[in-house]
């Protein structure tokens, strides 16, 4: 036996979507109904656990063997499952994810639709979504079921026979999948990116159980209170109905086309008395981050750790990582100078206090959210994150050196790119220290080919900048970046003729190539990057652009524009991930446990090390990338917080 290819189906009542696979199958009443699986691409079998037949021993003992590989599509959940089965952890290494394949070539992370794409011979079943709500969730007691709560097979021999095809046709679908894929294999080097991910997924991140829910609480007594102060100010059955709300503030004088945040801010400017307070009641009634807290009590297990928070591949357009379930990717951050004085009077639910120290006790606790991650006792946290790594690899991808040498300096970028800007000199909190906002914004919003609609969602307005000012300021910093400029149409040019010459090109550091009907951009890293059926187009300008197939908003597969800076901003997103994922793996190697990373920045639970040897193992520069800057900074706390 060299390869096993899985899929298990399973009964829980806990509510996977929210709670997550490990808390899943950590439920008293889980249990694996059916196995099904193929050895080395042969006839699928399906054992039906549910009605007393076993797994062979060879099959268990497979399972944690690392030299026999395992596939499955989200291989996580299958490895988490059968570890409750058999009663050990199954450890990632040896396990293989179709999912995560497929993902690397540019292709959804759902079978169904993989299958789709691909029009694999053997389809997911149809069936499949009313056979899982029949058998693998609790059903609601009636007179009709006779008050059970859960369906068995005994109560439609049918549907259960129709279950088991159901098993049994998805590890065919898979087997097809992973037949197509064979053409276009996936990095070594990937799989093992994928172990440590899933071993610091397994790890966990201890979660303040007394933080969360005394956040819980007070929470519901503030919307309890905001609710009944907004009714008696309105009159209105529910405030925090958007169209009641819009029409009640129109009938009192105040026009008012939407409810977003954007927009009650700006009402906020102009608004007084009563409006302005219903106005303010309506931000703190729309507060959605402290929902976070809600999140982490699903996720979090017996032990209080939160698991199973990062996707690996998330993002497969650059193969970055993204959140799952709490979505730690998106935190809020905290500004607040005493946090430990706040979280303290929240865990303490010392409530009337933090409500007459702080202004908005919401806010608050919005804030203390990243603090509810803690280490376990005798431990401390050390983060250490990248300095301003995109802007560090686009300068080095693009050879502009005055950039890599400001870097290089330890010179603070955003002065020295408004310096470069106004040809004049800029010093933070100094000499000219005001232009260096306008060096901050053009450095982040222009990189990527962004013009005047990047700035203003920058924020460019809001901070007092004319139009006329914001066209300025892409100029003088386009100006001031020939090189980044150049790489834009470069890149473009190259990928616009691989696609029409269905070709091979090298470019620099970088590789571009369109092999059977997919276009690929091979990294420094050897990684590529994928973009499924890509051909020439015509732009909204009715110029040319290459058009590829993806997924897109609403979860749907369909044609993508794109264009030089956006391929710019793939390639160097995607560089800036496998620098990352490199020193994930230093830090694994070295025996850091790492908890959780959000973005460029990692977070480690020890007991001994320092901030400086984390920092020194990060901005090691990768073989691949000789001449880059790298730099991390990093600080110790007793609780997750931006420093």
């Amino acid at each position: 036996m060299k390869k096993i290819s899985i899929d298990i189906e399973t009964y829980s009542s806990i509510d996977l979507g929210k709670c997550g696979v490990y808390k899943y199958a950590e439920s008293e009443d889980f249990q694996i109904l059916l196995f099904a699986y193929s050895i080395d691409g042969g006839q699928v079998e399906v054992i039906d656990l549910a009605r007393g037949e076993t797994i062979p021993k060879e099959i268990i003992d497979a399972l944690s063997c690392e030299s026999i590989e395992k596939w499955a599509f989200n291989a996580n959940f299958e490895r988490v499952c059968l570890s409750r089965l058999i009663g050990e952890k199954l450890e990632p290494k040896g396990w293989y994810c179709t999912m995560v394949w497929s993902a690397y070539l540019g292709l959804p992370l759902s079978l169904e639709k993989v299958g789709e794409v691909l029009k694999i011979d053997k389809q997911k079943m149809a069936e499949g979504k009313s056979l899982i709500r029949y058998f693998c969730i609790p059903c609601k007691p009636t007179k009709a079921n006779g008050m059970r709560s859960r369906n068995l097979p005994h109560h439609d021999t049918k549907k259960w026979s129709t279950f088991k095809e159901y098993n049994k046709r998805d590890v065919e679908t898979e087997m097809g999948i992973h037949k197509r894929l064979s053409a276009f294999p996936y990095p070594k080097m990937e799989w093992e990116n994928y172990w440590i991910d899933q071993t610091i997924n397994d790890r966990g991140i201890l979660i303040d159980e007394v933080l969360v829910d005394s956040a819980i609480q007070l929470d519901e007594r503030l919307r309890d209170e905001n609710m009944k102060r907004a009714i008696a100010r309105t009159g209105l059955e529910n405030p925090n109905s958007p169209l009641q709300l819009k029409e009640w503030l129109n009938d009192n004088g105040l026009q008012i086309n939407s409810l977003s945040k954007k927009d009650v801010v700006a009402a906020l400017e102009i608004a007084s008395g009563e409006i302005k307070e219903v106005l303010e009641l309506r931000q703190e009634l729309s507060k959605s981050s402290v929902r976070k807290y809600d999140a982490m009590k699903n996720v979090k297990a017996g032990d209080n750790r939160a698991r199973g928070l990062i996707q690996f591949y998330g993002a497969n357009r650059t193969g970055r990582y993204s959140g799952r379930l709490i979505q730690v990717q998106n935190l809020r951050r905290n500004n607040l100078k005493d946090l430990d004085l706040a979280r303290s009077l929240v865990r303490n639910r010392e409530y009337e206090t933090l409500e007459l120290l702080y202004e908005s006790p919401s806010d608050v606790l919005s804030q203390l959210i990243r603090t509810a991650f803690i280490p376990k006792e005798g431990t401390r946290f050390i983060v250490s994150d990248f300095s301003a790594i995109e802007a560090r690899v686009l300068a080095w991808l693009a050879g502009e050196d005055w950039v890599l040498d400001a870097f290089k300096n330890g010179e603070d970028i955003y002065c020295r790119t408004a310096s470069r800007m106004f040809g004049v000199n800029v010093e933070k909190h100094g000499e000219n220290g005001h232009l260096r906002q306008k060096g901050k914004i053009a450095t982040l919003a222009c990189g990527y080919q962004g013009a005047l609609g990047a700035l203003k969602a920058m924020g460019g307005i809001e901070m007092g900048l004319s139009e006329e000012e914001l066209q300025s300021i892409v100029d003088s910093w386009r100006e001031a970046n020939p090189n980044i400029v150049s790489l834009w149409s470069d890149i473009d040019s190259v990928v616009k003729r691989v696609v029409k010459t269905r070709s091979k090109e090298k470019y620099e550091n970088l590789i571009i190539s369109y092999e059977k009907g997919i276009l690929f951009i091979e990294l420094p890293s050897k990684r590529r990057l994928a973009y499924p059926k890509a051909k020439i187009g015509v732009n909204r300008f009715g110029g040319e652009s290459v058009v590829y197939e993806g997924i897109v908003v609403g979860n749907k597969w369909d044609k993508i524009e794109s264009y030089g800076g956006k391929f710019v901003e793939n390639i160097v997103q995607a560089i800036s991930r496998d620098i990352l994922a490199e020193a994930m793996k230093r830090l694994d190697h070295k025996g850091y446990n790492l908890v959780m990373h959000v973005h460029d920045e990692v977070v480690i639970e020890t007991d001994s090390s320092s901030v400086e040897e984390v920092n020194e193992i990060m901005a090691q520069v990768p073989t691949w990338a000789e001449g880059l800057i790298l730099d991390a900074d990093g600080y110790e706390c007793e609780f997750y917080k931006k420093d």
